[in-house]
């Protein structure tokens, strides 16, 4: 137990302080892992549009030939750099027999995102969407409790900014106006892109409701500056709905359990060990809810 804890400190050291303590081998594991973490992620092509051009290219789309553009951009690589800075978050639980278990999840800064770091979209998008992409890419959607533990481990917190609920909240204006206010939030806020940041977006999330509820998507969060969230976990929505207030925020499907490299999906269907990574328990249907962009 004491070596898995040193090699668990020596692993967050890296990825926190990489130039300091003089263990070398232990920092280029650190970012020899961050770096592996993202290598599905293509390069941003040198020619790639940016976000506002982006924006201008899909004003006059209907919803679903918008979701195809979205989903062309990102599976080129077009989002910013900064979210490819990926972030440990630590969560953990105690068991009934008072083991406690710690779970390190890498999660994407902010939201995904299209165009450079000086001009991007944050963009919300179906389930359809999202799910091929993290698939894509090596990546899963967060729970309900990862939500809740990024956003306690935030540096950076937003003010939420609703906007007025109409048919136009599903509008590409309203995404842009929504990503405007809080890129103000942003440049008054003093923190860089890659600060691990929260509360500007709902988040889509993984839930044992989506295989009860099929065609659903599930959302959850959008935290007061408090810690309360705003949206309770809810599945009201078909999984093709999207709004200005949505939010697509990637997690690693690789995690470190007590230091130790394992499959999410694994330990999102371990009986017992999904307690650390989900207030639910265990999501059986996991990778099922993963592939739905396949059905």
């Amino acid at each position: 137990m004491k070596l898995k804890a040193l090699k668990y400190l020596l692993v967050i050291l890296a990825l926190f302080f990489p130039s300091h303590f003089g263990i070398s081998s232990e920092l280029d594991n650190g970012h020899a892992l961050l770096a592996t973490l993202i290598q599905n992620i293509p390069a941003r092509p040198f020619s790639a549009i940016s976000g506002s051009e982006f924006a201008g290219s899909i004003f006059s789309l209907d919803g679903s030939r918008r979701e195809q553009a979205i989903l062309a951009e990102i599976m080129e690589g077009n989002l910013p750099e900064f979210l490819r800075k990926l972030k440990p978050v630590r969560l953990t639980h105690k068991f009934k027999d008072q083991e406690t278990t710690t779970a390190t999840i890498f999660v994407m800064p902010d939201y995904l995102a299209i165009g450079s770091d000086k001009d991007y979209l944050l963009i919300p998008m179906s389930l359809y969407t999202a799910t091929a992409i993290a698939s894509k890419f090596g990546f899963i959607l967060p729970t309900k409790k990862m939500v809740d533990a990024i956003f306690g481990q935030s540096l950076s917190h937003f003010t939420p900014i609703p906007m007025a609920p109409c048919p136009q909240m599903r509008s590409t204006q309203y995404y842009l106006e929504h990503n405007r206010k809080i890129r103000e939030q942003r440049l008054h806020s003093g923190f860089g892109l890659d600060v691990l940041a929260a509360g500007d977006k709902k988040d889509v999330v993984l839930t044992n409701h989506l295989a009860r509820t099929l065609g659903r998507i599930a959302i959850y969060g959008w935290h007061r500056l408090s810690g309360v969230p705003i949206q309770p976990l809810a599945t009201v929505h078909s999984a093709n709905y999207a709004d200005y207030s949505h939010g697509v925020r990637l997690v690693s499907d690789t995690v470190l359990i007590d230091g130790e490299p394992r499959s999410i999906y694994d330990v999102l269907e371990d009986p017992k060990l999904a307690k650390v990574l989900s207030d639910e328990g265990a999501i059986p249907k996991v990778r099922q809810l993963m592939t739905c962009h396949d059905q």
